[in-house]
């Protein structure tokens, strides 16, 4: 009897001891930059030991559950030194760092230095991440740093054309891009035609693309999501920096409003060049500028509670000797609120407000056309940290669209007549989803999501109605699509349903580890686009009209598949992505022949819905560490795009044969590197080489009352020559900057060094001389020299 006793006194001791061992706390906080307490997105906490971990979001915030005891902690972000530093955890405790670009160490840590290394668990795949400081180094046209021309520089990314700042992912076309800055949609990319983007690189933190494995929290585009965050400003000290260019300048200061709680940043650039206009009598009427600014206030209430204002506006100037006026640009704002629930539940609620506005005013014709797209977004946000291995992330959204496509004011003497208004038209985009990523063994991670999209097409309008519910007619006699002739009209009140879509949009990835350096990651992702851009040209021009889905208009389904090897080569001074991926679209516009896209109020008589599919192989290898450091990339894709009869007797868009879309460039190889001679000088270089762009050439001409008249074949069937360029820079930082608070660099570059002449266009005319027709060719850009000088203190 007394042996049961002891024997039961000695089971419930040990279970107590087991329960006791196996216990879990939080370890959860923020991560900062020492210099100025600026968050860091996407920062690594990984604890060697146990071979878990997980990265900051976007506002700097971690949790990582783990069990009691004496854990050494390893936080790594790339162009910061890593730290390792113990922590004891008995209980759920609140840690904050503050890691440093510099060499300074710190007490009771450990620096070591581990740089670009890929995130072999991670599922994460088909994403690409770029520093500011990276892409600081890169030579760029004109002297001025671009965002979004670095991107084209990685794999799957193509530029629109020479000189368009807009971009094209895997086959896919500018329209299906999702570019948001500080949550909020940017329609329109480019400045001056897109000899510039519209993202000023002194005020961005953070930039990532999703060209695939995209998470649930992002929809309404059919190929990728280009994520840019704006620095909050410091909230230590006051410091500006800027640049002097040949053809613009910027400015930007950032301080405390609160010492350590508050802090404001406000930058703005300009262009000047249209100044030297001026000197010259022929051009003195003549003027083509930019200008833009970005603010944002950040507010700490507390440990628990943020307080976030951000907002951008830009503006486009192009005038023509006063008779010509086009004035095209952004404006965004966002008011967000961090509430940290508990040490595992962080949220973000948003309100944002974003508007794209395009202006052209015609003195000699008298008249001024205004147009543009306005949304409302509400947005709430949660990230859930369950256990150290299950993340969920969830949410909702609901988005208000003001579709403008024209409204027509006479102007000069007839200026008091009433203004000609094209249908406005409105949308709601409402969606919830929730993505989790667990893990399943020691070498398989997944990550998982759905998102639930609704689409509603609102009045008040009034719609078109046709004999059979077709816009678009065929004529068999001719062989040619035509346009119908409406039989009637149907007005729809304010805010009733014209037409609704919903769609189940499934996202899976999976990571799964072969050794501590290298992995193989799948995934699958469905996106519903359901605005569509109406234009018919190649690259992204500032005459973006977008028109929702309708009854005649279907959305955008896109559906991609992605296969990949990652491996990291002597401990991350070096690595391999290659990736392999398959994409298919529906419901892709194309026009028919001879479409007329402007100011068009019956634009479903000129459309048809199409289909597009593209495919390819990517590789990137790059050297992460060490004085030369950069990398390379290649893709071999193919993107196509098909609009068959509806009918047998209909024979489709190119007789229904899928045919190269404006996006195909079958090759595409970059090439970019960076080399730190001392501390003084400092180079950089750039190549690419891409197939040249699909184009429709005349295969004959005939005569027509004396006349000489080009022929079209197929669409698309020809190409303009290979584009290429070498850039280069160079970068002197005068050694003096180390003992004075002004810091100051010049920045020599040479856009295009071997002066190729690529073909932004091919047209052909009638030879006056010889009556027969010619290819002309325009190039914008032959060599291209530049300095600027950078500025901070």
């Amino acid at each position: 009897m007394i042996a049961k006793k002891i024997s039961l006194l000695l089971l419930i001791i040990f279970s107590t001891f087991t329960s006791f061992a196996q216990e879990k706390f939080t370890l959860s906080g923020i991560v900062k930059d020492s210099k100025n307490n600026e968050t860091l997105i996407g920062v690594n906490i990984y604890i060697p030991a146990l071979k878990i971990g997980t990265t900051t979001n976007e506002y700097g915030f971690y949790s990582l559950t783990i069990p009691q005891g004496e854990h050494q902690i390893e936080i790594s972000y790339v162009g910061y030194q890593t730290i390792q530093q113990t922590i004891s955890l008995n209980q759920n405790t609140k840690s904050n760092f503050a890691i440093n670009e510099g060499g300074e160490e710190l007490q009771e840590v450990v620096i070591t230095d581990k740089k670009g290394r890929i995130n072999i668990k991670s599922p994460e795949m088909s994403t690409n991440k770029l520093s500011i400081a990276t892409i600081k180094k890169m030579p760029v046209v004109l002297g001025e740093v671009d965002v979004l021309k670095s991107i084209l520089l990685l794999p799957g990314v193509t530029n629109a054309g020479e000189g368009a700042s807009g971009f094209n992912v895997r086959g896919g076309g500018a329209d299906q891009n999702l570019i948001l800055l500080d949550e909020a949609t940017i329609f329109n990319s480019s400045h001056v035609f897109g000899f510039f983007s519209v993202f000023n690189p002194d005020a961005i933190k953070d930039l990532k693309l999703y060209k695939g494995g995209i998470p649930a929290r992002f929809g309404g585009r059919a190929s990728s999501v280009l994520d840019i965050y704006q620095k909050d400003g410091s909230s230590k000290n006051f410091h500006m920096n800027g640049g002097i260019g040949l053809i613009s300048s910027r400015l930007l200061a950032e301080g405390p409003l609160v010492k350590d709680k508050g802090s404001f940043l406000i930058g703005g650039r300009a262009s000047y060049a249209h100044l030297f206009l001026k000197l010259s009598e022929d051009q003195k009427d003549n003027s083509a500028y930019f200008y833009d600014l970005n603010a944002k206030l950040s507010y700490k209430l507390n440990d628990n509670n943020s307080l976030y204002l951000s907002g951008y506006f830009g503006r486009d100037v192009f005038s023509l000797n006063k008779s010509f006026t086009n004035i095209y640009g952004n404006s965004t704002l966002n008011l967000r609120w961090n509430h940290l629930y508990s040490d595992k539940l962080f949220s973000n609620l948003s309100l944002i407000y974003s508007d794209y506005y395009y202006g052209l005013d015609l003195d000699f014709v008298g008249f001024k056309w205004d147009s543009g797209i306005k949304n409302y977004n509400i947005k709430y946000d949660f990230k859930h940290y369950i256990t150290d291995k299950l993340k969920l992330n969830y949410g909702l959204n609901g988005i208000y669209y003001e579709f403008n496509p024209g409204t027509i004011k006479p102007t000069g003497e007839d200026s008091g007549i009433n203004p000609d208004q094209l249908d406005k038209k409105y949308a709601f985009e409402p969606s919830l989803y929730i993505d989790a990523e667990s893990q399943l063994s020691k070498k398989i991670n997944v990550s998982y999501g759905l998102r639930y999209s609704l689409f509603y097409r609102l009045g008040p309008s009034t719609v078109n109605l046709y004999e059979n519910n077709n816009p678009v007619l065929f004529n068999t006699d001719m062989g040619i699509y035509e346009k119908a002739t409406p039989i009637g009209t149907e007005y729809y009140s304010k805010n009733k349903s014209i037409k609704n879509y919903n769609n189940l949009e499934p996202r899976f990835a999976i990571s799964y580890q072969l050794n501590d350096d290298q992995a193989v990651k799948a995934s699958y992702n469905r996106m519903a686009q359901y605005l569509q851009l109406i234009s018919n040209t190649s690259s992204p021009t500032p005459l973006d009209v977008w028109t929702p889905s309708d009854n005649y208009i279907k959305p955008q389904i896109a559906d991609q598949v992605a296969l990949g090897y990652f491996r990291n080569i002597k401990n991350g001074a070096y690595s391999v992505e290659v990736e392999t991926y398959y994409k298919e679209i529906q419901n892709r516009l194309d026009y028919i022949d001879g479409a007329n896209l402007i100011a068009n109020d019956a634009i479903e008589q000129v459309i048809l819905n199409g289909q597009m599919r593209s495919y390819g192989l990517e590789i990137m290898f790059k050297k992460n560490e060490g004085r030369f450091n950069g990398w390379v990339s290649y893709t071999l894709s193919k993107s196509e795009q098909q609009t068959p009869g509806r009918t047998p007797e209909e024979t489709g868009i190119n007789n229904g044969q899928w045919y190269s879309s404006a996006y195909d460039k079958t090759h595409n190889l970059a090439i970019t590197s960076a080399y730190n001679l001392n501390d003084k000088w400092s180079f950089g270089a750039n190549f690419a080489l891409q197939s040249g762009q699909p184009v429709t050439y005349p295969n004959g001409q005939y005569e027509y009352l004396g006349i000489t008249v080009p022929s079209y074949g197929l669409r698309n069937e020809n190409r303009l020559p290979a584009y290429h360029h070498l850039d280069i820079s160079a970068t002197l930082t005068p050694r003096s900057n180390k003992d004075r608070n002004w810091k100051g660099e010049w920045v020599f570059s040479i856009y295009n060094l071997y002066n190729r002449m690529n073909a932004a266009s091919i047209n052909f005319r009638q030879n006056m001389d010889t009556g027969a027709n010619e290819a002309v060719k325009t190039s914008i850009f032959g060599i291209v020299p530049a300095v600027s000088y950078n500025f901070k203190f």
